[in-house]
Order: structure tokens, then sequence, then C-alpha cells
């Protein structure tokens, strides 16, 4: 009985969580799309501009478009290239999902923030209820991660082992394998796909999983490479395990 309505406790739990980083991501796109449609585009007018005049252009002029430009590109737009990228949202849905998650989560790269007054009244709410909502659902991944080391931790016990001796076993298994599953192997994943060094990925997946997210490195961002389709989701469901892994580790 006491099973059961756990169950469903945690399947409610995961439902309301992600839907709730579903519903954010789809209001977060909603409010700082078309913002951003307007920022690439001006940009593009102000590089067009340059193009014609940057002969004949005075200092001042001069010092003035090295400042938008600088502005443009702290706020996520790079003039370079054609038209096409006016086109590519930052906040399209798999972005804007991801962003949702580094929200929640506190990890907060930087790179992608809302500008609109709408996109940062609603961040500011949408963190002040996904918080708590993402600690509990961490907490919930996290017991049912030690259920596991408990069910390891008998097995060993069935096997005539001491029980100090299990403690530090399965707290040297749960190391072990959360470092190969967590950061080992994600940063092969991310050398290969970002093109990164092995060192790059393993700095990028300890500093995101801590939750420092300085923002110098970023997944799927990189231009002229290409990213498969569901890579961004992936990689927020490794964010989430990984996080869940973290907080147990801290816990055992």
């Amino acid at each position: 009985e006491a099973m059961c309505s756990g169950k469903l406790q945690t399947g409610l739990l995961v439902a309301g969580y992600f839907i709730y980083l579903l519903v954010g991501a789809a209001v977060f796109q909603a409010l700082e799309r078309a913002a951003e449609k307007q920022e690439k585009m001006a940009a593009a007018q102000m590089k067009e501009a340059f193009l014609q005049n940057f002969t004949h252009l005075t200092v001042a002029e001069m010092e003035q478009f090295m400042k938008n430009l600088t502005e443009a590109i702290q706020n996520g737009v790079y003039p370079v290239g054609n038209e096409s990228q006016i086109e590519d949202s930052n906040w399209d849905f798999s972005d804007s999902f991801f962003f949702a998650g580094t929200v929640v989560s506190t990890i907060g790269y930087g790179t992608l923030r809302p500008k609109t007054a709408g996109g940062q009244i609603f961040c500011v709410f949408f963190a002040l209820f996904g918080i708590p909502l993402n600690i509990v659902f961490l907490h919930r991944v996290g017991k049912m991660l030690s259920l596991l080391c408990k069910k390891l931790g008998k097995f060993l016990y069935e096997k005539g082992m001491r029980k100090k001796r299990i403690k530090s076993l399965t707290l040297l298994f749960f190391l072990v394998t959360g470092i190969l599953v967590f950061l080992c192997l994600p940063s092969l994943f991310f050398q290969m796909t970002e093109g990164w060094s092995y060192s790059e990925g393993i700095y990028f997946a300890f500093i995101t999983l801590s939750t420092i997210g300085f923002g110098d490195y970023v997944i799927g961002k990189q231009p002229g490479r290409n990213y498969f389709s569901y890579y961004r989701m992936l990689v927020a469901i490794w964010i989430l395990f990984g996080l869940a892994w973290i907080a147990l580790l801290f816990n055992l």
C-alpha cells in the first residue's frame, strides 16, 4: 500500500516537474523570441550601414560602432555571416527548455537570458516556485538512487560482509560509477560533439553539475558545427541525473 502510493507520488512529481519546465519553456519562448528577432535585424542593419560607410567614418562614429557591436555580442547576437541567421533563434523550443532547466537548477550560465520586461518578471516567479520544486524532485531521484545503494548493501551483507566495510564499499561504488557516468563519459561525448579537449569537457561537466555555471563553455552554440536534433534535451537530462547523483553523494 505504502509502496504503491509512493510510486504514484513519484510519478506525479516527475510529471509535474517536466510539465512545469515545458510550460516555462513555452512562455519564455513566447515572450523573448520576437524581441530577439528585432535585435538581430537591428544588428544586421548596423553592419550594413558600417560596410557602406567604413572608409570615411570619424573616430567617434567608429567608437560608437564598436560599442554597439560589443553590446550586440553580449546579448547573444553575432552579426557574422549572412541573413539566414536572423531566422535561427536562440529561443527555439529546445533552447528555451534548456534555459528553464538551468534556471530551476540554479546553474544560470548567463549566455541566454530574458531581455524583455515580461520575460524578466516571469523569470523571477518561475525561479521562485521552480527552485523548491527542483530541490524536491532531486531529493526524490536521490532517494531512488539510495534505495539501489541499500539493495547493494543488503546483497553484500547476505554474502557475509561487515557493516562498516559495506558502508565504505557502497560509497566507493557510487563515487566511481558516478565519476564514470557523469564526468568521464560525458566529457568524451563533449569532446566529439563540441570539438573541445578532454580536459575542457571535464571542466565543463564539473562546473555545470556543481551548479557554478560560469557560462564560459556552453553546449550546442558553436557556429559552423552541426548538432543532432535532441542534443540539448539529452544534455538537460544528463544534468538532472548528475545533480541528483551529486546531491546523493553529499548525503552519503
